[in-house]
């Protein structure tokens, strides 16, 4: 496969879809975990150290280039077949027939990409637009803990971001399984365990993620 054939054929659209699907995955991982140090429940202390270090460190900077790049290829990707898919049909949605055990997260993983993209300007909106840079010049004085807290327990924005959640869910179940597929993993002994690893992946991520506002807005945290 040529490079034009990469960003231009079907399968290398659904391939470039699958790798930067990978690495979001494992950004997932790494993001939930440093946001996790609220839960320390030291007023922030602990988190507000870690979001400065993330901020100072040269080379975690570097690799937000490459998370933005792996982003807006992923997002365009997913447009290009989503716009794809649906020239292709010549019928709609609700009146075509679709295979037993075919989800409707399945059917409509254009649309929840659009509501996740919506989601996603909002988060970068509030914790990276301005924040990244006031913490790298004002340091330990932002303390980005309460700016969390005033987002979380305000109830507008507290349901748009249970809404994003619950769309980035229902993307991750399907994403996860069709990404192994697209590598040529499917198998009928390994299948079924990938499929069970990615529901408890996506799952799990998520609830943890949605705690951090609940927790705010309960008050359970300081």
């Amino acid at each position: 496969m040529t490079w034009k054939q990469l960003f231009t054929s079907s399968i290398g659209k659904k391939f470039l879809m699958a790798l930067t699907g990978f690495f979001l995955i494992i950004y997932l991982i790494v993001h939930a975990g440093i946001n996790a140090m609220i839960f320390y429940n030291d007023n922030g202390e602990t988190f507000n150290k870690a979001a400065y270090f993330m901020s100072r460190n040269f080379f975690m900077r570097f690799l937000e280039i490459g998370l933005f790049a792996v982003f807006i290829l992923h997002i365009i990707q997913g447009l290009l077949l989503w716009k794809k898919n649906r020239a292709a049909r010549s019928i709609g949605y609700q009146k075509q027939n679709y295979p037993a055990g075919i989800k409707w997260y399945s059917r409509y993983m254009g649309w929840l990409g659009t509501f996740l993209l919506l989601f996603l300007v909002m988060h970068l909106y509030h914790f990276w637009a301005g924040t990244k840079n006031e913490m790298y010049f004002n340091g330990p004085q932002v303390n980005l803990y309460y700016e969390m807290k005033d987002v979380f327990t305000n109830p507008l924005f507290f349901t748009l971001y249970m809404v994003g959640l619950a769309s980035l869910l229902f993307h991750l179940l399907q994403g996860f399984q069709s990404a192994f597929q697209t590598f040529g993993i499917n198998h009928r002994r390994w299948t079924p365990i990938l499929k069970g690893i990615g529901i408890f992946y996506s799952v799990a991520i998520c609830i943890l993620f949605a705690m951090m506002p609940v927790s705010f807005m309960a008050g359970w945290l300081q």
